[in-house]
């Protein structure tokens, strides 16, 4: 159990809630434009909506956080948490939805969020089985393409995308303010995890990536799943990287090259100094991408 808990804290932490894993940290608020504002603590970032229509968060990290998120949001203001949204259902970005859906939030998410938080899940990159969520964590409002929220003065757009970083994936447009919550679509300055095993895909993710380049301008802000707040810049940074790995390692499998052989290589090696320093190292990295481009094409 013990081996179990530290791989899974230390290689996975940012995916998988292990029952003695993160611990609770402070969170940081940044109030960005109108009603909205980002928290960062422990687990992907969290968009939040706060005003007089009461506060709509997107995501709400690891259950452990969220005596410190609900400290927050009061400081934002007094109305009362009405909504969550999660943009897909790895637990670091579901963890908090058990203890604020028992008290009243109403959680809404893609079809298949509610569909992986329902079973038991294995993400095969770490050779971890993720159990059936308790049924007061499960998404009570799902959808199959979009959802609006018209709240705080804002229209707050909810749209899933095509597989990327799992099959589930939403990104979330708060219109007037002019900013973008990617899920994680796009980790600012770091590897992303892509699920495989929940039917990403490296393609996917540079697909959908491309189109938020094109829907945003160079005054959005852009909260990601994990890292600093981005912009248009930094997503395109993100776009070239992927595709610049991607690119590689397709030739090395064209090629004949084994796993162990591409890794040897190091075909990221000019890369790591600005995007190696996240929780996947970058023989990780590799590997996931490799996987990505082996695996059959998704159906969702």
């Amino acid at each position: 159990m013990l081996r179990k808990w530290l791989i899974a804290a230390v290689v996975a932490a940012p995916v998988v809630a292990a029952a003695q894993g993160p611990q609770a940290a402070p969170i940081k608020t940044t109030r960005i434009a109108g009603s909205v504002s980002m928290l960062e603590g422990v687990g992907g970032n969290i968009g939040v909506s706060s005003g007089p229509d009461g506060i709509v968060i997107i995501d709400d990290q690891y259950a452990v956080m969220s005596d410190n998120i609900r400290k927050a949001l009061q400081a934002l203001g007094p109305q009362p948490l009405k909504f969550i949204v999660n943009t897909h259902w790895h637990g670091d970005h579901t963890g908090g939805n058990e203890g604020f859906g028992k008290a009243g939030a109403v959680i809404v998410a893609h079809d298949n969020v509610r569909k992986r938080m329902s079973t038991e899940q294995f993400i095969k990159a770490f050779g971890l089985k993720v159990p059936a969520s308790p049924a007061a964590a499960l998404p009570v409002i799902t959808f199959a393409e979009a959802v609006t929220f018209h709240l705080n003065g804002d229209e707050i757009s909810v749209t899933h995308v095509e597989a990327g970083h799992t099959d589930g994936d939403s990104i979330v447009l708060f219109k007037k303010a002019n900013v973008l919550h990617t899920g994680d679509l796009f980790t600012n300055g770091t590897y992303p995890f892509i699920d495989v095993s929940s039917g990403g895909s490296i393609d996917g993710v540079i697909a959908n990536v491309g189109r938020l380049i094109n829907s945003v301008d160079d005054d959005t802000r852009i909260i990601p799943g994990h890292g600093p707040l981005g912009d248009r810049q930094a997503l395109i940074a993100y776009r070239d990287m992927l595709s610049t790995v991607r690119g590689r390692l397709k030739a090395a499998i064209q090629r004949g090259d084994s796993l162990a052989k591409i890794q040897s290589d190091k075909p990221t090696a000019d890369l790591d100094a600005v995007w190696g320093k996240g929780f996947l190292k970058p023989e990780q990295f590799v590997a996931i991408v490799h996987a990505s481009l082996l695996a059959p094409p998704s159906d969702n």
